[in-house]
């Protein structure tokens, strides 16, 4: 044991958790960045910049409140709450493909939301993929880890379940979403793909929190004991509670009995009501004025 302790923690503490956190840029009191990520191109923003954010002061997130923009939303909720962190928002709507813009590819150019923005910086450094902006929110505003751990090898545990369901969980679900209500084709080997593929890690996650292995139930996906609230659970539960968006029977989900009990642990807290809530309701008219232009279902009119 001590051996894999001194192991992860020249792996994990020393070098990739600190290193790839870091490089973000975004510290609590928005200290400078390394000299070299200052070499960024300064023109960030352009003339269809929307004004609300190359106008922003401090950290500004892009968002809509689908489950991926929910977990930064969520996690700056919790932070809000606890630390006071201030940021500002521009919704948007990706319906009408506004995320493929020039000066959106600009800001990510993977073309998606959520982005967060350090506009404190020279030229503004900007974070993309929500694990990447989780750690990077915990790393900058975490200072007492409430949502994040001391112990390299719960650190560890941590990383590995934000993971897994971001490599895994997600796109899968994503998938059954898209083929299951969005695709203009019906396909059914993909619908029963990536149906099971979903119900396949939603059963990784029921044997993880049952104990079904440690014998010892839990009542979050990482942490010493029953587990600890943190950047693991923010970042899976927006999709699993999705799980009737995505076409799935109550009496289908029967069979994960502790996800079920972990979904409604997390819909309880407030600063997850409020990540969920009115606040980031997307709004056409205001979409239209962060640079959407025409939306798709109106070109007919």
């Amino acid at each position: 044991m001590q051996l894999m302790q001194t192991a992860l923690q020249t792996l994990l503490g020393s070098t990739l958790i600190k290193a790839t956190r870091r490089a973000a840029g975004i510290y609590q009191q928005f200290s400078p960045i390394q000299p070299s990520l200052n070499t960024m191109s300064s023109s960030l923003y352009t003339s269809e910049t929307p004004a609300s954010v190359k106008e922003a002061k401090g950290l500004h997130l892009i968002t809509q409140s689908t489950p991926n923009g929910q977990k930064v939303q969520i996690l700056l909720e919790e932070l809000k709450d606890i630390y006071n962190t201030q940021w500002t928002t521009t919704l948007i709507d990706i319906r009408s493909n506004v995320q493929k813009s020039d000066w959106f590819l600009r800001l990510n150019p993977n073309g998606r939301i959520p982005v967060l923005i350090d506009n404190t910086q020279t030229p503004p450094f900007t974070v993309m993929e929500t694990s990447a902006e989780l750690l990077c929110l915990v790393d900058a505003a975490d200072r007492d880890e409430v949502f994040s751990f001391t112990e390299e090898l719960e650190k560890s545990q941590c990383l590995q379940w934000l993971f897994f369901w971001h490599g895994g969980g997600a796109p899968n679900q994503g998938q059954l979403n898209f083929f299951s209500i969005f695709a203009k084709e019906e396909i059914p080997y993909a619908i029963s793909r990536f149906r099971h593929e979903t119900l396949r890690h939603f059963s990784v996650l029921e044997s993880h929190l049952a104990g079904q292995y440690t014998h010892q139930p839990r009542h979050y996906l990482a942490g010493a004991g029953k587990g600890k609230y943190s950047i693991a659970d923010i970042g899976t539960w927006p999709w699993v509670k999705g799980w009737e968006f995505a076409g799935f029977q109550a009496e289908e989900m029967e069979r994960f009995p502790h996800l079920m009990k972990w979904v409604e642990r997390i819909t309880r807290r407030e600063p997850v009501k409020r990540a969920l809530g009115e606040k980031y309701e997307t709004n056409v008219d205001v979409a239209k004025q962060a640079g959407a232009g025409e939306f798709p279902w109106e070109k007919s009119k």
